[in-house]
């Protein structure tokens, strides 16, 4: 077995990249894939999608294992986004290259014309990468506020967001975070947010660094709001009573103006740098991660008995359901030490009332509605069919807010041992949108995540919108979640696709939203990972 020597962090920005859109600009996103052998490339990477900007420079890093005595044969592909699919087939693609990971490496910066295929220049669009060791494990955590910020936009006031920026070796200065964008306010208060200490200043409490506030603009053609250059030994002395103030310098308005004072104040509120722990630090410290499963059985999915329905087994005895469950399922089984999963089902009547309930158990046992492994969810699931009537209305909030009271409960222990994964499967359109956008924005404060599948034809409009990728999902009081717990995966899109393709994108984000869960807490693992000596 090769020995991994080291993490390895990419950097990729572009320039002058393809216009494949009409009316505005391209919306660029870079994926990085490994050679997998056999003509294969296995995506390890991507970066966030940047609107409207032909000379795009990502905040995401890319990471990866780097190996001294393997050739790393990779690809980057940059790909215009007009769509919410996983799927890049879909997508423009605006170039890419073939290196290896060695190449990259060995070169201070590495920079190269993008082809569309090879020997096919993709206009004059060219990439950069830089690459670096990622060997600290501290992170820095930052919560920042702004005051009196300049008024940009003419009808309303300022779309402000920040960007910080490293001084490299070679005095150019290097994107390493970028905030989300606070609509029509000039003060306000930005979500608190990590970087790895590496990222942030390579470790050097001296190197300096730029923070730039800026107004969004939809087409890509943001203001300067104003900067100003700090460090971290300055940025560190903020506290909870004693924060930290930047004057926010325009150097245009400045020269105008002789009575100019500043753009704003940007108040740093506080600056902590502490270890960070990764997902399998969690694991293996001893985190049992608890599986639920929700399964829609309201009428929208036809009559079981009939072929056409989503519900109805095939004579090679699976169907959409059945698929989710058992490729989700089969990954986080190993995760539970106990392998006994809740089972429910929403939106059925069920005897002997027949009334409809939104939260029954699988097996009809109330008290116990624990299936023995995933083979005993599906037993379950095909017994249950035949009893039950399928009904209506489809709500989600009810079983969401049963396992957060016990992710509640689980939470009140005070340490990192207990972490729930609900999976709802459900056949399209959200009847208490609203309780279910309060129960969310509830359960993002506990240690639980929420996996939506979505089977059949049907538009999936609303759980794009839970999903949260496209801003902070809000309750209906306007309180925004904690961190982004939901993710949604349309399965039509993975029908031709092979079935860990499934369970992979199902399952992309869980790592980083437990951890995202014990960092807010500042909860290490039950037992602390041992530390090497070098």
């Amino acid at each position: 077995m090769a020995q991994c020597v080291t993490r390895v962090e990419l950097s990729v920005a572009c320039e002058r990249l393809l216009d494949r859109d009409v009316g505005s600009r391209s919306d660029p996103l870079c994926v990085l894939l490994q050679d997998a052998g056999g003509g294969r490339w296995a995506e390890l990477d991507r970066t966030e999608r940047i609107k409207n900007c032909q000379n795009p420079e990502f905040s995401k890093k890319l990471v990866i294992d780097y190996y001294f005595e393997k050739v790393q044969k990779l690809k980057f592909g940059v790909y215009d986004i007009d769509n919410t699919s996983f799927d890049l087939n879909d997508d423009d693609y605006l170039g890419g290259i073939e290196c290896t990971l060695g190449q990259i490496v060995s070169s201070s910066v590495f920079t190269r014309p993008l082809e569309l295929k090879k020997g096919k220049p993709a206009g004059k669009g060219t990439i950069t990468i830089s690459a670096e060791e990622i060997k600290d494990a501290r992170v820095v955590y930052l919560e920042i506020e702004a005051q009196n910020l300049d008024k940009k936009d003419f009808l309303g006031k300022s779309d402000p967001f920040l960007e910080f920026y490293k001084q490299t070796d070679a005095g150019m200065w290097q994107l390493v975070y970028r905030s989300e964008v606070i609509k029509n306010n000039l003060n306000p208060c930005w979500r608190k947010f990590s970087v790895p200490l590496q990222t942030f200043c390579g470790g050097d409490f001296n190197k300096p660094i730029k923070v730039q506030c800026a107004d969004h603009d939809s087409d890509g053609s943001h203001d300067l709001i104003g900067s100003f250059e700090t460090n971290l030994t300055q940025l560190h002395k903020a506290g909870d009573s004693s924060p930290v103030e930047f004057e926010c310098i325009n150097p245009v308005k400045k020269q105008k103006k002789k009575s100019y004072k500043n753009s704003g104040i940007i108040r740093i509120k506080s600056c902590k740098i502490e270890r960070d722990y990764s997902f399998l630090d969690y694991v293996m410290g001893g985190c049992q991660i608890n599986f639920t499963v929700g399964i829609d059985f309201t009428g929208s999915n036809g009559d079981p008995k009939s072929p056409d329905s989503l519900h109805y087994i095939s004579p090679d005895g699976i169907n959409e359901y059945l698929i989710a469950i058992w490729s989700v399922g089969s990954v986080v089984q190993d995760y539970d030490t106990d392998k006994l999963f809740p089972a429910f089902g929403f939106g059925a009547q069920i005897p002997p009332s027949w009334q409809v309930s939104h939260e029954f158990a699988l097996n009809f046992n109330p008290s116990n509605p624990y299936c023995q492994g995933i083979q005993g969810i599906v037993d379950a699931y095909r017994q249950i069919l035949p009893q039950i009537r399928l009904y209506g209305p489809t709500n989600f909030s009810p079983i969401i807010n049963h396992v957060a009271r016990f992710a509640a409960h689980a939470a009140q222990q005070g340490s990192a041992s207990q972490y729930f994964v609900l999976l709802i499967i459900t056949d399209g359109e959200i009847t208490d949108l609203d309780q279910t956008r309060q129960a969310i924005v509830h359960a993002s404060k506990l240690p639980m995540s929420i996996i939506i599948v979505g089977v059949g034809q049907a538009d999936f409009k609303a759980m794009e919108f839970l999903d949260g990728d496209n801003g902070v999902l809000k309750s209906l009081t306007g309180e925004p979640a904690a961190r982004d717990i939901v993710q949604f995966v349309p399965f039509q899109q993975f029908r031709n696709a092979p079935r860990e393709a499934l369970s992979q994108m199902v399952l992309a984000e869980v790592p980083k939203q437990l951890v995202s869960y014990y960092r807010l807490q500042g909860w290490p693992p039950v037992k602390l990972p041992e530390v090497k000596q070098m």
